[in-house]
């Protein structure tokens, strides 16, 4: 599972010209792929990493601060650009493995007490961000 993480000071999701997905405050923009052997375990794995990073103002998490998180699906984070012109997919997880996969990190961080807000899996979305910084890093379980 990769996630790259985004400090922010707002950030939302549309789609369809609907905003699915919003933080209007201080927090972490989250984009998650998921790789073709994940598991659960990772699930959980990724969902304590996140909600204790420690990229906030003054070193502080999501757990501490009780700052928001946007989640956002994001199978090309595992495209293979290693050989060629076009992007190989064969690393990330297909979507009947990946929706679960996902949905299994956002619960967990909303079990943990986060407040967590996502995007809509499979959709064209629209990200809009502002970074905090910037200060952006790569999460790897």
């Amino acid at each position: 599972m990769r996630a790259v993480v985004a400090r922010v000071t707002e950030a939302s999701v549309t789609v369809d010209d609907e905003v699915v997905g919003a933080i209007t405050e201080a927090g972490l923009l989250v984009l998650l792929g998921v790789h073709v052997d994940d598991t659960p375990d990772k699930a959980e794995t990724m969902a304590r990493k996140l909600h204790e990073l420690r990229i906030l103002q003054d070193e502080q998490s999501c757990a501490i601060t009780g700052a928001p998180l946007l989640v956002v699906s994001q199978f090309t984070l595992y495209g293979d650009t290693r050989k060629g012109r076009r992007p190989s997919w064969t690393a990330a997880a297909r979507p009947e493995q990946a929706e679960p996969l996902v949905d299994a990190v956002v619960q967990r961080l909303r079990d943990r007490g986060a407040r967590v807000e996502t995007g809509r899996f499979g959709a064209m979305m629209s990200v809009h961000s502002v970074n905090d910084g910037p200060f952006t890093v790569l999460v790897e379980v």
